[in-house]
């Protein structure tokens, strides 16, 4: 994405803002458990993590990939080189972003999006995906969280033939985490078969598992032209199913077309958003998945961003 000029300076003023002041810690009242995704700042694991916490003054991260490897690739030496990084910055996990169910539905005709995907490092197939389970609440223990994020399958054309058969995946999966006392949290992912408010609300009503819950990401609603994140499809969410919040925002641009954007600029009202889920008792995660990179790299973009949602969330009175 190419800034403009008065973009450019806005954002290049917002991250001065974020570096002077970020230091100070979320305060005890703030109601969410503010994150940034670990990899959306740095591969370095210990830079992201210091970052994280010394200049954004986070007490909590979301863990997906580092050192150029999805997070369920790594050994065994560099889990624990990883939790004593965490202790170092004394970070809690809000949840293990994995790529469970980011395959294909075996069976199903490719769609014509197939070639646009987003893998952050992980090559699994759905023969695989009980074993990538299994080893997701392995390091859910490893990395004391409760949570595993999850997706339902690359977007189909035409779903409905096999949205039963998908469903019955979700709730097997939901019943294999409840045995470890570990929440399922879908993604609505805009490459998934769950992507807008509704998608998601359908999804829920289906899979009815009490620690089967969503992972709101109105940026990723957002791609879709037709669609009004919050507060059309927020209002359609039954939100005591709502397990965790990404962050992220969308420009849209001519013939249906977008490109990602930071959080408070673009088509999501965060403001609005924010006050919602603090009405609604939302106690969980919000966690800055950047996405865009206008700034010119990935921590760059990020701190942008990061003093995006600092804002929203002081203009939403939350307390944070």
């Amino acid at each position: 994405m190419t800034l403009s000029r008065r973009e450019f300076l806005a954002g290049a003023a917002a991250a001065a803002a974020l570096t002077s002041h970020a230091v100070r810690a979320f305060a005890a009242s703030c109601p969410f458990r503010v994150a940034v995704i670990n990899d959306e700042i740095s591969q370095d694991f210990d830079h992201a993590c210091s970052v994280a916490a010394k200049d954004f003054g986070l007490g909590w991260i979301e863990l997906r990939g580092m050192w150029n490897k999805n997070l369920t690739a790594l050994d065994a030496g560099q889990i624990a080189e990883a939790k004593g990084i965490l202790t170092k910055y004394n970070l809690r996990v809000t949840d293990i972003a994995s790529p469970l169910f980011k395959v294909d539905w075996p069976g199903a005709p490719l769609s014509r999006l197939s070639e646009h995907r987003d893998q952050f490092h992980a090559e699994t197939d759905f023969k695989k995906q009980d074993e990538l389970l299994e080893h997701c609440i392995e390091l859910a223990k490893e990395f004391s969280t409760d949570r595993i994020r999850c997706f339902d399958f690359w977007r189909l054309d035409d779903p409905k033939p096999y949205r039963d058969a998908i469903n019955d995946k979700l709730r097997e999966a939901a019943r294999r985490c409840a045995k470890d006392k570990i929440i399922l949290v879908l993604e609505n992912e805009m490459s998934c078969n769950t992507a807008t408010g509704a998608e998601a609300a359908a999804t829920l009503a289906a899979v009815t598992e009490p620690n089967f819950m969503l992972n709101w990401d109105p940026g990723n609603a957002a791609t879709f032209p037709d669609t009004v994140p919050y507060p059309r499809g927020y209002e359609m969410l039954p939100k005591h199913r709502i397990g965790h919040c990404h962050a992220k925002s969308v420009v849209r641009k001519p013939e249906g077309k977008w490109e990602w954007a930071p959080v408070g600029q673009g088509v999501v009202d965060w403001v609005g958003q924010f006050k919602a889920l603090q009405h609604d008792g939302y106690h969980y995660a919000v966690s800055l998945e950047t996405h865009w990179r206008g700034a010119g790299t990935p921590e760059a973009s990020t701190r942008v961003s990061m003093a995006g949602l600092k804002d929203a969330l002081a203009k939403a009175g939350t307390g944070c």
